[in-house]
């Protein structure tokens, strides 16, 4: 019924609630990284790293469940992640803080 296949359930569900307009992952990423700006170059490699997981595979890859998968694909070692990003605490908070980002065009739904 509804060709949804590379949005997120919530899009869904704002579409059958209030008619929104469905938003593809890719545009949803697209839109959330002017806000890169904030963050410093290697958080922001990170971040662009995640957004491409997310697009790729789905809203399961901003669980906060799969930080730590997330800095082993792209850092080899949860040491070396911690070498370029910092400590484990910032670099969750970096994680689940920009993803609001993601979703902050939707709030007046």
């Amino acid at each position: 019924m509804l060709h949804a296949e590379n949005s997120d359930l919530y899009d869904v569900l704002a579409y059958v609630a209030f008619h929104a307009s469905i938003i593809d992952r890719d545009i949803r990423a697209n839109n959330a990284k002017i806000h890169l700006k904030n963050y410093n170059p290697k958080q922001q490699e990170f971040l662009n790293f995640v957004l491409k997981q997310y697009v790729k595979s789905g809203v399961e890859e901003l669980d906060d469940a799969k930080l730590s998968q997330l800095l082993l694909l792209k850092y080899s070692a949860i040491a070396d992640a911690k070498k370029e990003l910092g400590e484990i605490s910032s670099i969750r908070n970096t994680f689940i803080g920009f993803q609001s980002y993601l979703y902050a065009s939707r709030v007046a739904v």
